[in-house]
């Protein structure tokens, strides 16, 4: 049993070593960066919304996150709270 809660912790410290949602990746984000581009740093959003070439994207959740701002699939607002 004990082999078993020791795999379980080593997965979930890999797990959490994986998150993109990093100070780090948040400095990498520049004004006009493609969507494309943020995606494939930071992984896929965890919600957006939306109107004609508009486009509001968040990371994380109320604590830790990124929040981003697309016109026609380009950065032009940015920002985070919670990162390390």
């Amino acid at each position: 049993m004990s082999s078993r809660v020791l795999a379980l912790c080593t997965f979930c410290l890999l797990l959490a070593g994986c998150n993109k949602l990093t100070l780090e990746n948040y400095s990498k984000i520049e004004t006009g960066m493609p969507r494309a581009s943020v995606e494939q740093l930071l992984g896929e959003p965890a919600k957006c919304s939306g109107a004609l070439a508009m486009t509001s994207c968040t990371w994380g959740d109320d604590q830790r996150f990124v929040s981003i701002q697309f016109a026609a699939d380009k950065v032009v607002l940015y920002t985070a709270q919670g990162l390390k």
